[in-house]
């Protein structure tokens, strides 16, 4: 069995020299400085959010965004929302890519939309992720409900498992797409009403909540928070696409 390395900070400065790394994987973790040099191989994969890449010395940062966009046009205007009018033709958007994929979607057989394609998540665990994001950071912050947070919510993998029982999160529960969606279809009509009614001020108004305990205690304003939302259904619209069309292979 693989050995596993959580929340450790032993190889930090690290250097790993002459060994074997194939089918290393890492995930969820800050690589600020990160070199690989030298090395060889095949199938190298690398995802995140890079704010610069260079390989074999070629900065591909901004062909690597302008890919995406091309491929997503959707992240870039979730990404570049600043006016009231912006947020709102980007949730138009957004709601239009998903009924489409949707609609995809369930030609397939149930349970082939719990099956996840090379360890990520499954299409309804993607839904129930962006259900919690929605609930974290609309719910919560922007709008604070007194229970924001459905159970069938999923959190990204760094909160701990008892936090996410705080806030009454069923991790294990095994719902099927229709379960997921009866909650995030209300959470989205409800993203709907917030970004018609938003004005200026209100887009700048701090809110008194984070998303969240595990959250850091810092400003968050309405702008940043409904981006968030903005910025996680593009983002997880793209890997879900992607691993859709394995499914359908």
């Amino acid at each position: 069995m693989s050995a596993e390395y959580v929340e450790t900070d032993q190889f930090r400065g690290a250097r790993i020299h002459l060994s074997d790394l194939a089918g290393l994987e890492i995930r969820d973790c800050e690589v600020t400085n990160l070199k690989i040099v030298d090395c060889y191989g095949a199938d190298i994969s690398l995802g995140g959010d890079f704010k610069r890449l260079t390989v074999n010395d070629v900065d591909v940062t901004a062909y690597v965004e302008s890919e995406l966009d091309r491929l997503h046009p959707t992240r870039a205007l979730a990404r570049e929302a600043q006016t009231p009018d912006d947020y709102r033709t980007a949730w138009d958007a957004i709601e239009t890519m998903w009924e489409a994929t949707l609609t995809r979607a369930k030609l397939l057989p149930e349970e082939k939309l719990h099956e996840q394609v090379a360890g990520e998540w499954s299409f309804v665990e993607t839904h129930r992720h962006l259900l919690f994001a929605a609930d974290a950071w609309l719910g919560n912050c922007v709008l604070e409900e007194a229970s924001p947070y459905h159970p069938l919510g999923f959190p990204a993998g760094g909160m701990p498992a008892d936090e996410s029982a705080k806030l009454g999160l069923t991790l294990d529960a095994t719902p099927t797409l229709d379960e997921v969606l009866a909650p995030r279809r209300a959470r989205m009509a409800k993203m709907r009403h917030a970004v018609e009614a938003l004005t200026d001020s209100e887009l700048d108004r701090v809110c008194t909540r984070k998303p969240a305990d595990p959250y850091p205690d810092t400003e968050y304003v309405v702008r940043r928070c409904l981006k968030v939302v903005l910025k996680e259904e593009a983002e997880h619209h793209r890997y879900a696409v992607r691993d859709l069309a394995v499914l359908e292979a």
